[in-house]
């Protein structure tokens, strides 16, 4: 307040955390004062500020700051983008693979799948398209180390749309366990076909019935009385016993809990179960020395291991 020639004059303020309508009639009400004690008085509304508005675009401005000095910094320089560009353009080179130094892939060693094609411009081809499970045949004859493959991975063979895929195709029937067959269009080669059409022809690759598989259909297998109960004991029930090595039972459970209990335990010997033999079950059987495995049927996709037996019920005397 200051006082000036019998006339006072002031500031008023006044702090509130009342919601927007209870401020304003507080303000409009002090507006209505009229006079202080014995004196005439006139009070006018100078502004009503919301401190929170103002704080919310302090921390607003000091964020955008903050930004751009981030930005800034964490910006990579310009070399450093041509280097990171320039890394991703490098072609995968071509290795060689097994002792026939065959062209290949650098992905062959470690992919569960592999795919066969028949020479170094197929396997360049199929690396362009960022596909690198690949190994090439390299030649009429098929060498030991495709054969080895074929038995240990899942494995297909992409050849081209021509008399000598043909040929190849028929070789590889012959002597190796190839899953699956892809085919270039009829007349093309796999080494001039673009992306599109190399995918579209993997997509629409057809199953191979292997020969191994219709024999082992065809025989007939002695097995122990212990097997030949539990087979009759478990069909139509989707379950499973598991054996140890004198044949004696150890645990009888559902089929769907058969892996995961497969890893728990030890010293099982057989798996006798009403339900299909998958990959899965194999890969677990291996991995725990288990010798037998007998079920319903085997699935088509299965690699039979060496060391493990798989049978059908129809496969046992």
């Amino acid at each position: 307040m200051s006082s000036k020639q019998d006339k006072t004059t002031g500031t008023i303020i006044i702090p509130t955390s009342m919601d927007r309508v209870s401020t304003s009639l507080i303000a409009a009400s002090i507006e209505s004062i009229n006079r202080v004690g014995p004196c005439a008085a006139k009070v006018t509304l100078e502004k009503i500020e919301d401190v929170r508005e103002a704080r919310r675009k302090t921390i607003i401005n000091r964020a955008k700051e903050i930004l751009h000095k981030w930005t800034i910094e964490s910006m990579p320089s310009v070399d450093e983008i041509f280097k990171e560009v320039a890394e991703t353009l490098k072609a995968v080179k071509v290795e060689k693979y097994g002792t026939e130094e065959l062209s290949a892939g650098p992905e062959v060693g470690s992919a569960k799948e592999v795919i066969i094609v028949e020479g170094r411009a197929d396997v360049t081809n199929l690396m362009r398209c960022g596909i690198y499970n690949i190994i090439a045949v390299e030649g009429a004859k098929v060498p030991e180390t495709i054969k080895r493959l074929s038995k240990e991975k899942e494995t297909t063979a992409f050849l081209d749309g021509d008399r000598g895929g043909d040929l190849i195709l028929k070789e590889l029937l012959q002597v190796t366990e190839i899953r699956h067959v892809a085919r270039a269009p009829r007349g093309k080669e796999v080494e001039d076909l673009n992306c599109r059409e190399i995918f579209e022809a993997l997509k629409n690759k057809s199953p191979i019935e292997k020969p191994s598989k219709l024999r082992r259909e065809k025989r007939k297998i002695e097995v122990s009385k212990e097997i030949v109960q539990s087979m009759k004991e478990l069909e139509g029930t989707l379950e499973a016993i598991l054996l140890n090595e004198k044949m004696e039972r150890i645990e009888r459970l559902p089929v769907s809990q058969l892996a995961e209990k497969l890893r728990q335990i030890d010293g099982v010997d057989t798996i006798v179960f009403d339900g299909i033999i998958t990959q899965r079950i194999v890969d677990v059987a291996n991995d725990k020395n288990i010798k037998n495995v007998i079920a319903s049927r085997i699935s088509e996709a299965v690699k039979t291991p060496l060391n493990v037996q798989l049978m059908t019920f129809s496969d046992i005397k």
